[in-house]
């Protein structure tokens, strides 16, 4: 989440006409994240979160997201839901962007994870998985490993920081494409578990949040995602994987639904793919976020070392022992 488009009461009045809820009396933009704008609502009983969609998110693909947080609600999958407005619509116009509104997810991310919430976490990923299986919505993975190339061209290698990295990005990018599986079990995914879209209360996982890259690809890619943004420790400047914390999330995972061994023998590449995503993501962001943003930009560095490690492991339980 984060703040690029700039309201007023006088956006927030014109809210209130629309949603028959308790009007909103005030308003707090939240600055994690870095995709679309996001701000706080609240009313005299309740708080819900407005969210203005910005620059990678195509306003075609905007219904699914809503279809896929209400399917979810339906299926108990604790997750925001979007409200309708008093036309029946779940968007509206904001800034001639367009925005919605979901309901308020209690608790709150944490700073690190244990290996309980590691399990749970595996555990809740796998509802989903066996819930999206029979909901009948499609969106193509606009970040998956075959439409990384534009973005990977896009990059300015110009920073002192990154000077060296191109040809070690187009090497690795090129061996990742190559060794891609083929025809594992897929269904729609979240596509962006990461430990600020997780929220605990009271030390107990309550739900997920953020599902605005939840596309149609591999289930076992989203463990991949999964082990990449929960299953890593930093040490000093180092980053660390935490075998105890993969093992955990599988065995979570697995209570629910079982893994291939097709999919176990993926998981290398998977991994490998996913931390190239986010390593071409954060490089983008970091060389063209303008600085007026009101944002936090995440190092794209973190990814360089994961991935490095990722292509010094080889089959599954490389992973785990």
């Amino acid at each position: 989440m984060a703040v690029y488009t700039k309201i007023s009461k006088k956006e927030i009045s014109v809210i209130n006409k629309k949603f028959d809820v308790e009007n909103f009396k005030s308003f707090k933009g939240i600055k994690q994240g870095i995709e679309n704008t996001n701000y706080l609502l609240k009313s005299k009983n309740k708080k819900f979160i407005l969210t203005i969609f910005e620059k990678r998110v195509s306003k075609k693909e905007l219904p699914f997201f809503m279809k896929l947080m209400d399917n979810l609600n339906d299926s108990k999958i604790n997750c925001p839901k979007p409200l309708k407005n008093k036309d029946g619509n779940y968007l509206i116009k904001i800034k001639n962007k367009s925005a919605c509104i979901v309901s308020f997810l209690e608790g709150k991310d944490k700073k690190k994870l244990s290996l309980r919430n590691c399990f749970d976490i595996g555990k809740m990923v796998a509802q989903v998985h066996s819930s999206t299986k029979n909901i009948q919505l499609y969106r193509k993975n606009s970040m998956g490993i075959k439409n990384l190339n534009p973005l990977l061209n896009s990059i300015k290698f110009k920073s002192k920081k990154f000077i060296n990295l191109e040809k070690f990005l187009k090497n690795n990018f090129k061996d990742i494409k190559k060794k891609w599986p083929k025809r594992l079990a897929q269904g729609i995914i979240h596509g962006d578990l990461f430990i600020d879209n997780i929220f605990f209360k009271n030390n107990k996982l309550s739900g997920i949040i953020d599902f605005y890259f939840a596309a149609n690809d591999y289930f076992m890619y989203e463990i991949a995602i999964c082990v990449n943004a929960l299953c890593f420790e930093k040490k000093n400047s180092k980053f660390l994987i935490n075998k105890n914390k993969v093992k955990n999330l599988i065995k979570g995972y697995e209570s629910i639904k079982k893994i291939s061994n097709k999919e176990k023998k993926s998981l290398n590449i998977l991994c490998r793919g996913a931390a190239m995503r986010y390593f071409l993501t954060r490089l983008y962001d970091y060389t063209n976020t303008p600085k007026t943003a009101y944002i936090k930009i995440k190092d794209p560095r973190e990814y360089y070392q994961k991935l490095v490690i990722h292509n010094n492991l080889e089959n599954y339980n490389d992973y785990l022992k």
